[in-house]
């Protein structure tokens, strides 16, 4: 049996703690040594089989213009506000010397010549995107290899020289592009310890304890360390995405504090009733871990399914996620149990700071420690035992009223925009967003984020001249670059910038018209071929292949998590009332993310200065994600209701006793996970702040007005067909690791796991 084994395992752990904690280290060491030996660098690869923008990439790399590498911009005007560039030769000499030192820098293929591009005709400086029509403004363009071959120092030498150029020369220098993009560092550092310190302060006031408090916390950076050292390795095989280690450090915080909460809190009841602190770890182990387990595999289940977005970075994204959660379950089962076994009787009293900590709970006086009543636990649930009870005297209104409040906040969803929030959205101390407020000023909105076609004119020589002139006329298009043909392959690339900036929709429908329309009118029926890539082209098409896809993920996360709980639970309803309610609440979250980043209602709460789409993975990526988190309450919850169905027999009271029993830790856990993930809302990138938000609301409806209003509602109206399944269902579906048979709970007095066969009604 799962909870046999369980209890050996955190047993052993309890009773040897240090031989655990040492392998533990020897693991984080070892992990660490990995990922600098043979580890990666994250790398954002916007491409997915068969997109359009993918095959225009594949020729832009057969041609080797460069253009299939890193890129960024320096964008520079006059500090004298009565000069322009090209009417005083000392503007115009420190541009030219910028850009000789900028091309001298290591691994700089070559850059833009804006006095070059001028001396050919003011047209085609202007239609070039090199210097304004005022020649106020100008931008040299800087092409590097692709990523692999860069790192952070190349970005660091390039601000460097910036720095070093503003003190020395008459110019206002401003820097953006993708190589910031790649290199600026992940946005999650003090967002991890704001989050930490969140988790803290809620782990002392829910347990009255700095060691109670401070395990949960020491377990999770041990696993967080581990967890973020596999991922690097693994970027040293494949291209793990850049938000992955932010991502992964925001869920795996939330999860592992959130089970190391469950464990403890079941520890601290053991050591309430007597028991020796070694046997209440393995028995904490052998009840909350079993649901742990549980509870983690369908979060990795359900993040594993954004494989079937056929998206390979998502997959290869949610691949390392879902590793650092698998090692916070590992963690919760084998660490944790070790700091409890050396913490030993100290957990079970809270002493005077723990008393400051109830009284800071409470508002009631302190008083000297006592020793606890074992019936202490069921005194905290009296609130929660009021109210569970009194929704379920009243199921209907309360159901209604909270599926129409949950409805409502849904709505905004029918309005969402995926797209892609451009450096226009970053806080104006950003470089990057100064940067592209100056190319928007001088060029248009459109040169932020220019489109790239690569065309094959195999066998039509002319092609190019009717593709320049039919892409020049489209009324989406502000202006076409010289067309670049390389002499080997014959294929040409035109650098092409829209009328409207990178995360407007009306460049989505600029590409889909040019795709549809434009590039076939102008190609015709012969051999030749033409594709439009560039980032705002790949992130479109991602945008459209995840939207095609989110049903099939939707359809398979339902059906295995429906199958996963119909296994433990041993029931119809209570799985498929599991996934309506998840379903709810994440549409809830969907509805606040659109209302907020579209709409602009309270953004500046958060930072945002200015409104975006939804980037186009985020909604996929939230739906595994919190479906995954949203059945972690659900299987803690009902595990408990069915402790009580098992061993009372009565619907009604398995639903007050279960519900009022977990509320508590359940709060606690929500308040947990909801104050780590708003620490990530407050980053400067937007799609971080898309991710913190968007998990912090789900995390908050689902533990409020799902858990403790929704779930004991509906269970009283279903009452006893909560726990229906036909007798030939059950006969066929597996017993044993999977299912309930033997309850979570355990009698102090007995030697061995109460085994409890089928239940009632069954």
């Amino acid at each position: 049996m799962l909870s046999k084994a369980l209890l050996r395992l955190g047993g052993g752990a309890a009773r040897h703690p240090w031989r655990v904690v040492a392998a533990w280290l020897i693991a984080a060491a070892l992990a660490l040594l990995a990922a600098i030996a043979v580890g990666g660098r994250t790398a954002d690869s916007m491409t997915a089989p068969g997109l359009d923008s993918g095959r225009a990439a594949e020729l832009i790399e057969r041609a080797g213009t460069g253009q299939e590498g890193m890129s960024t911009q320096v964008v520079v005007t006059p500090l004298d506000d009565g000069a322009t560039f090209f009417d005083h030769g000392s503007a115009r000499t420190a541009l030219m010397r910028l850009q000789t030192e900028v091309a001298r820098l290591p691994h700089v293929l070559g850059t833009s010549d804006p006095a070059g591009a001028l001396d050919a005709g003011g047209d085609t400086a202007v239609r070039g995107g090199l210097v304004s029509a005022d020649g106020r403004i100008a931008v040299v363009r800087v092409q590097y290899p692709d990523q692999s071959r860069l790192s952070a120092d190349d970005l660091d030498a390039l601000v460097a020289l910036g720095d070093r150029l503003r003190a020395e020369l008459p110019l206002r220098i401003e820097m953006g592009g993708n190589l910031f993009y790649a290199f600026s560092g992940a946005d999650g550092g003090a967002s991890e310890l704001i989050g930490l310190l969140a988790a803290a302060a809620i782990l002392f006031l829910a347990f009255g304890s700095l060691v109670a408090a401070a395990l949960p916390i020491g377990m999770a950076v041990f696993g967080l360390t581990v967890g973020v050292a596999t991922m690097t390795v693994l970027a040293g095989v494949t291209d793990v995405p850049t938000f992955a280690p932010v991502l992964g450090s925001m869920v795996g915080l939330g999860v592992g504090i959130d089970y190391a909460l469950f464990v403890l809190a079941r520890h601290r009841e053991y050591l309430a009733r007597g028991l020796d602190p070694h046997e209440a770890a393995g028995r904490a182990v052998a009840t909350a871990g079993r649901p742990v387990i549980l509870a983690g595999g369908t979060v990795v289940v359900s993040i594993l399914g954004l494989a079937v977005a056929n998206v390979p970075f998502m997959t290869v994204g949610g691949l390392a996620v879902s590793i650092v959660v698998l090692i916070m379950v590992v963690a919760s089962v084998t660490l944790l149990p070790a700091f409890l076994g050396a913490a030993g009787p100290r957990l079970a009293r809270a002493g005077r700071i723990g008393r400051i900590g109830r009284a800071l709970r409470t508002g009631k006086p302190t008083r000297p420690a006592r020793r606890r009543d074992p019936a202490a636990g069921a005194a905290h649930a009296a609130g929660w035992r009021r109210w569970i009870a009194h929704v379920s005297r009243h199921p209907v209104p309360y159901a209604v009223g909270a599926a129409g409040l949950l409805l409502t906040a849904t709505l905004p969803v029918l309005g969402l925009r995926v797209g892609l929030p451009d450096d226009g959205s970053l806080p104006h101390s950003r470089t990057e967003r100064r940067a592209y407020d100056l190319v928007a000023e001088g060029f248009g909105p459109g040169t932020n984020g220019p489109l790239v076609i690569a065309a094959d004119p195999t066998g039509d020589p002319g092609v190019l001249d009717r593709l320049v002139g039919a892409v020049a006329a489209d009324p989406g298009i502000a202006s076409v670059a010289p067309t670049h043909i390389d002499r080997a392959t014959g294929i040409a690339t035109l650098v092409v910038f829209p009328t409207t900036s990178p995360q407007d929709k009306a460049t989505a429908d600029t590409i889909a018209r040019l795709r549809t329309d434009v590039l076939p009118a102008a190609i015709g029926h012969g051999p030749a071929r033409a594709h439009i890539g560039g980032a705002a082209a790949s992130l479109s098409d991602v945008g459209q292949r995840t939207s095609q896809r989110l049903p099939a993920l939707v359809a398979t996360v339902l059906a295995m998590s429906f199958l996963l709980l119909m296994l433990v639970f041993r029931s119809i309803l209570v799985p498929l009332k599991a996934v309506l309610l998840n379903l709810l609440s994440i549409g809830a979250a969907y509805g606040v993310m659109v209302a907020v980043f579209q709409w602009g209602w309270g953004g500046a709460l958060i930072g945002l200065e200015a409104t975006v789409p939804i980037v186009s993975f985020i909604p996929m990526f939230l739906f595994a994600i919190l479906f995954g988190l949203s059945m972690d309450y659900e299987v803690f919850l009902l595990s408990r209701v069915r402790e009580e169905y098992l061993r009372t027999g009565d619907n009604g009271t398995a639903i007050v006793e279960g519900v009022s029993r977990t509320a508590r830790i359940i709060t606690s856990a929500a308040l947990i996970m909801v104050a780590v993930f708003l620490s990530f809302a407050v980053a400067e990138d937007p799609s971080t702040k898309m991710f913190g938000l968007g998990l912090a609301t789900a995390i908050f409806i689902d533990a409020t007005v799902v858990r403790m209003v929704l779930v004991p509602a509906t269970m009283t109206l279903l009452g006893r067909t909560n726990w229906w399944l036909p007798k030939w269902l059950d006969r066929i579906l597996p017993h044993g690791p999977v299912g309930t048979d033997d309850p979570y709970d355990y009698d102090p007095d007995d030697s061995d796991v109460r085994v409890t066969q089928g239940h009632p009604g069954s």
